[in-house]
């Protein structure tokens, strides 16, 4: 039946169908590209990682070491993480020990006094991992720690690997022959062959005969990537590979820093072997052991094909504390060109040797160092000295090295100039063309740390559109950006987990997945040309946005295009005559609402779908609303 008017006016009903017609996609965009008309080059290192000891990043992440704290730091309640076993009628208990350890860096131990036992009722330890020990059946996990005894009789260490729930003994093996004096000990642990995978486990160590066992640095690791010693989680290696990244900033923004100057990151105390690193707090409140430390950054870069990009200490650290330029800077100073001689030097120079004796005797590509991190803190109004004394030393015997500052400074010009952004979806819609008209005179701009912080613990859908209308920005002014990356990258999902939201990455100790911005992440960073041809576009509104780049050698334009409007986007494309193929790869990401996400129970809810377009020299498109695309186009 028509709808009834009143005077020929639609009734409220049929106004609301006729906004509904009219809201059903926007007014078409017209973009027209002129493939062998080129405007900008694009930064080969313009995406890339940023990473620091933030939401268990690396101890309970990234670095895959198993046992939660392995060097037996106590406190009032105890020794975290560790707890006495006594099977049966067995008795013993457990003391921090602050007069013995294994090494000057480790000069502290637990001590296990045994009062009775025997070969069917031990004691000893149990050690809860990082909310669990992950364990997969027929796998190898390869440990090792420091120990000595009292009494020669003591006998073998029995080393378990033990289900929470059920009490199975899932992995066994023993470390006979201990001694009185301090040595290291190795062992393998393999799991059975009928096990479910889980991080409901535990690790145990007992003995069977009365005496003190004293025990410290205990280590357990599953098969890593690249099967690295000391090296890292599998799955979260994967994760970071797809993102094609150039770079990697390390060892971090405010762990770089520390809270206080003695506990800024010293990289000197992360080299060698792990008894001879002391560890130290980090400054997101737990401890770091520094497994993770210089060569294993360099490591890192090496497994995914990164250039390192390497932050120095420069004097600030987050609670206000500062250096004065000058004599009492100097230290810092020379301390930051040994780190540079580490990383670049031949085996014949003093620090160089250094790093072939830790096992790496070939030296490692260096283009970028950064001077500090987030300068603009400091109130003292130090940095512009402190950064001056950084260059010129840095310059006089690096002189190719590019340096770059993290604040504005006046006295010396920087080579790249550091900037952060953290903001909401609708900031980065409205800032997508910051960068379009900054000087090109210089000093180029590296992004080292954004992101659009919506959603927790990773980001949405939305901040996923807000991620990439930002990006767009940036490929379209890589001649002047050369370098960004997102940050924070990980996030640790358990409970206690997250110090900050939100994060690219999310995982728990089993488990891992990536947030829709990781996957727009991804897909920018596979896509990528070495230059911008010239385009322009009309009929924008406030949320469309796009980015082309080409890749010369293999013919192919990248076409990217973000709808962050919740209707329907049709596009007008114009290659300005050029010959084409007539069918693209259409890489999508999109969702039916801004707040659909993933999660470590519902990891691909949000995911690019690939699929084959018709395309030509002139042809329609139409972007799904919440949606994010690559066109990948080849040329004849």
């Amino acid at each position: 039946m028509p709808e009834k008017t009143f005077a020929g006016i639609p009734t409220l009903a049929g106004l609301a169908l006729c906004a509904t017609l009219a809201l059903a996609q926007n007014a078409p965009v017209t973009l027209t590209v002129h493939p062998d008309q080129a405007a900008t080059p694009v930064s080969s290192t313009l995406y890339g990682l940023m990473t620091e000891e933030i939401n268990y990043s690396y101890d309970g992440g990234l670095y895959a070491e198993m046992v939660r704290n392995r060097t037996f730091r106590g406190d009032w309640s105890g020794i975290d993480s560790w707890f006495l076993v006594e099977n049966g009628d067995a008795a013993a208990k457990m003391t921090a020990d602050t007069g013995t350890g294994p090494s000057n860096a480790l000069p502290h131990s637990v001590r296990v006094t045994v009062e009775k036992a025997d070969a069917k009722n031990e004691a000893g330890l149990l050690n809860v991992g990082y909310w669990g020990m992950a364990l997969r059946p027929n796998t190898a996990y390869k440990g090792s720690f420091y120990a000595k005894t009292d009494t020669a009789d003591m006998g073998p260490v029995l080393v378990s690997l033990v289900q929470n729930n059920t009490g199975k003994v899932v992995a066994r093996t023993t470390v006979s022959n201990l001694t009185s004096e301090w040595k290291q000990y190795n062992f393998t642990l393999t799991t059975v062959g009928d096990l479910q995978p889980s991080a409901a486990n535990h690790l145990v160590l007992t003995v069977g005969h009365a005496g003190s066992l004293w025990l410290d640095l205990v280590s357990l690791f599953p098969p890593t990537y690249h099967d690295r010693v000391n090296g890292n989680r599998i799955d979260l290696m994967e994760k970071m590979a797809a993102m094609h990244p150039q770079f990697l900033r390390f060892p971090g923004g405010n762990y770089l820093e520390g809270d206080h100057i003695n506990e800024r990151f010293e990289w000197k105390k992360t080299i060698g072997p792990l008894v001879d690193r002391p560890t130290h707090p980090s400054p997101w409140n737990y401890h770091s052991t520094d497994g993770m430390g210089l060569l294993e950054f360099l490591g890192w870069c090496e497994d995914l094909k990164m250039q390192p990009l390497l932050a120095v200490y420069a004097g600030y650290s987050l609670k206000g504390e500062h250096v004065e330029p000058g004599a009492a800077l100097e230290p810092y100073v020379q301390d930051a060109l040994d780190e540079i001689e580490y990383v670049t030097g031949g085996t014949d120079t003093k620090w160089g040797a250094e790093r072939a004796k830790d096992g790496h005797a070939a030296p490692f590509a260096l283009t970028y160092v950064e001077i500090g991190n987030e300068d603009w803190f400091d109130r003292s109004g130090s940095y512009d000295g402190r950064y001056a004394q950084f260059y010129k030393a840095i310059k006089a015997k690096y002189p190719q090295l590019q340096l770059i500052a993290t604040a504005p400074v006046k006295s010396t010009r920087p080579d790249v100039l550091d900037e952060h952004f953290y903001v909401r979806a609708t900031t980065n819609f409205h800032d997508a063309t910051h960068y379009d008209k900054t000087d090109r005179n210089g000093p180029k701009i590296f992004v080292g740390e954004w992101a659009t912080r919506e959603g927790t613990p990773t980001p949405n859908m939305g901040a996923a559109l807000g991620d990439a209308a930002w990006m767009t920005g940036m490929e379209r002014n890589s001649d002047i950006v050369v370098m960004a990356s997102y940050a924070p990258l990980f996030v640790n999902v358990n409970p206690g987990g997250m110090q900050w939201e939100s994060d690219l990455i999310g995982y728990d100790t089993l488990h891992s997945y990536g947030s829709p911005s990781y996957w727009a992440q991804v897909m920018f960073g596979e896509y990528l040309g070495d230059h911008t041809p010239k385009s322009e576009a009309t009929g924008t509104g406030e949320k469309f946005f796009y980015s082309i780049t080409k890749n010369t050698a293999k013919k192919q334009l990248y076409v990217k295009l973000v709808n962050a409007s919740s209707v329907p986007q049709p596009v007008e494309i114009d290659l300005s005559g050029a010959q084409v193929a007539g069918t693209a790869k259409l890489v999508s990401l999109s969702a039916p609402d801004t707040q659909a996400t993933n999660s470590i129970s519902d990891p691909e809810r949000v995911v690019p779908v690939t699929s084959m377009v018709q395309v030509s020299g002139k042809f329609s498109h139409t972007l799904p609303a919440y949606s994010i695309q690559v066109l990948q186009i080849d040329e004849k």
